[in-house]
């Protein structure tokens, strides 16, 4: 897999902060699908429609406070890994002024249109392998509340 990550700028909307004044956590979430569905988009065009897929985890972690801005925040977004049936997004939110905010890492299922898991079409593997990625750099956590 080569490194070929590709780059999403998305803007914030005003609604999106919570009584704290920053972007809350589910709009993060959102910021990232957006991410997603954008990179789908681009990478597949039209194809899109014949591929079936089920998110089946999400891991975020926080690193920053993003603030709300006019200027678009970066979505940087890797596939990090291709399994069988399944696959990984890998992501990295920067905020205007490239401030890593979170990081995150989405398992994707193709899946059959009755909803059971099925291998990745070679079609589509191959289109994926052109945009991989190195796995997310996750601080882990040491097992040791804090």
């Amino acid at each position: 897999m080569t490194d070929s990550r590709d780059v999403f700028e998305i803007h914030l909307r005003w609604g999106d902060m919570d009584a704290l004044a920053h972007i809350n956590n589910v709009q993060i979430a959102r910021l990232f699908e957006q991410a997603r569905v954008e990179a789908f988009n681009r990478w597949f065009g039209n194809a899109r429609k014949g591929i079936h897929l089920l998110v089946a985890r999400q891991e975020i972690e926080y690193r920053a406070v993003l603030h709300y801005s006019p200027e678009p925040v970066r979505i940087v977004c890797a596939i990090s890994s291709i399994g069988r049936s399944s696959f990984e997004f890998g992501y990295e939110l920067l905020d205007p002024a490239g401030t890593v905010c979170a990081l995150a890492e989405t398992t994707v299922v193709t899946m059959t249109r009755d909803g059971s898991p099925t291998p990745i079409p070679d079609e589509v593997r191959a289109i994926l392998d052109q945009h991989g990625g190195e796995p997310v750099a996750f601080r882990r956590r040491s097992g040791t509340p804090g």
